[in-house]
């Protein structure tokens, strides 16, 4: 939708999160003689609190609370959050009502060039490695999105040769109508599953990032992944594959500082995207040289009384906790899994405990804790040795079962392979808590 077309309408901001927050400053400053309103479940009072200014501006209509949803026939145009599935809202529109979002407005005005970055797992290391790559290459380059500044803010002073690297969630893709100029898809696993009525659908909504591109465009994708795969082959985007084995061409593995066969993925992407704008190899090599792993993502905390913890609190499917299992190698030990129940199994990473030989002891959360547990168990009728499980119901004495049941020179590894939700408000909640256990329990070490 271009902004041309929200003048002098009325604007609902449906969702009044961080990017909610960006839309509503960036059209009231765009567009001051507009009609605005926002919705969101918050309760009044806990609103006028919290947005003690908004809470005065009497040109701004407010919709709060259980029934907040009513206020949408009253509009002309939509903005929605992208945590707010569009079935929800579906009753409430009037004939004619324009639904769009933060990510369709940027993308349909931005005068640079966007390089999105989606999958399932990898998407904020990517991201991140790109803006590093191009930043280091000399461009002018910005990082938006989930792991960035939100997309809006940059609208205002976006010029035709900047770069803005998005990092797309699927709810931000799903509605989609447009896609952007560089699209970078690592790979789909069974997530959001909560969110969408079935795997298809979460897989339709991440290949919008593809579906609207054209021969002008370029697609850089995980050819390794036969879903990812199959999107691709319909895509009318020049077509890039990211080639993990010819990262060597660019930089010798070993001064890569991130850990595990399955980042070498990310950074191929990273190449890729750096060659696309005619950044020197020497110069791709540096900025990944230089990069630094992002907290919650098989961070490394220790070593704490000779044992090395790592934070891999990001990790919400058996996938990833597979992957920093093998990224770790052998001396993982002890490995604290369980969260929020998505109805996701858990066969493939049982498996990969049962096998590994080296893996003791199971710190497990509620309540796929639970679950993970029946099928280790199930999986190792007839074998000689099982590890230990433990339940714990906070992260205190979680941490506290890590240190008396890892061995010195050993992991303890958090890479739950489940959503943080019940027990704690978000991942970077359970990575942080981990941290400040792991310190105020253990007797700090220098790193080797």
């Amino acid at each position: 939708m271009k902004l041309s077309e929200l003048k002098g309408k009325k604007v609902l901001i449906l969702g009044f999160g961080r990017e909610g927050r960006d839309t509503l400053k960036f059209l009231k400053k765009t567009f001051p003689k507009n009609t605005f309103g926002i919705a969101d479940r918050i309760k009044t009072a806990v609103f006028n609190e919290k947005f003690l200014k908004l809470g005065a501006d009497k040109n701004l209509n407010r919709h709060l609370g259980e029934e907040y949803l009513s206020s949408v026939a009253e509009y002309e145009i939509i903005v929605k959050t992208p945590g707010i599935p569009l079935t929800a809202i579906k009753p409430f529109l009037k004939k004619g009502t324009k639904i769009t979002s933060q990510t369709e407005l940027f993308l349909d005005n931005c005068p640079g060039r966007v390089v999105g970055i989606t999958g399932t797992k990898g998407k904020s290391t990517t991201s991140s490695l790109i803006y590093k790559v191009l930043k280091t290459g000399g461009k002018k380059a910005y990082l938006a999105g989930n792991i960035g500044i939100p997309a809006l803010s940059y609208l205002a002073k976006a010029k035709k040769g900047d770069i803005y690297v998005f990092e797309m969630s699927c709810h931000q893709l799903a509605e989609l109508k447009t896609s952007p100029d560089v699209a970078v898809f690592l790979n789909l696993y069974p997530e959001h599953l909560d969110y969408y009525k079935n795997f298809s659908a979460y897989a339709k909504a991440k290949a919008n990032i593809t579906l609207w591109q054209d021969k002008k465009d370029c697609l850089i994708y995980n050819p390794d992944d036969k879903k990812v795969s199959r999107f691709a082959a319909a895509s009318l985007a020049k077509k890039i594959k990211i080639d993990t084995a010819g990262v060597e061409k660019t930089i010798i593995l070993e001064d890569i500082p991130l850990k595990g066969d399955f980042n070498l993925i990310n950074v191929s992407a990273a190449i890729k995207t750096g060659e696309i704008f005619g950044i020197p190899r020497t110069k791709i090599a540096q900025a990944i040289k230089k990069f630094k792993t992002l907290d919650h993502r098989l961070e490394k905390i220790g070593p704490y009384k000779g044992i090395t913890f790592y934070n891999d609190s990001l990790s919400t499917i058996e996938q990833s906790a597979i992957a920093a299992i093998e990224a770790l190698g052998n001396n993982v030990e002890t490995i604290f899994l369980g969260g929020f129940d998505r109805g996701l199994t858990f066969k493939h990473l049982s498996k990969k405990i049962l096998s590994s030989g080296n893996i003791k002891t199971l710190i497990l959360f509620p309540t796929t804790g639970r679950k993970i547990w029946k099928e280790i168990k199930r999986q190792s009728k007839g074998r000689i040795k099982t590890p230990q499980a433990f339940f714990a119901d906070n992260m205190s004495d979680a941490v506290k079962l890590g240190y008396e049941h890892t061995s010195k020179g050993k992991i303890c590894l958090m890479s739950c392979a489940s959503t943080s939700f019940g027990m704690f408000r978000d991942y970077q909640e359970r990575g942080e808590l981990f941290k400040k256990y792991i310190k105020e329990f253990g007797e700090n070490e220098k790193n080797n």
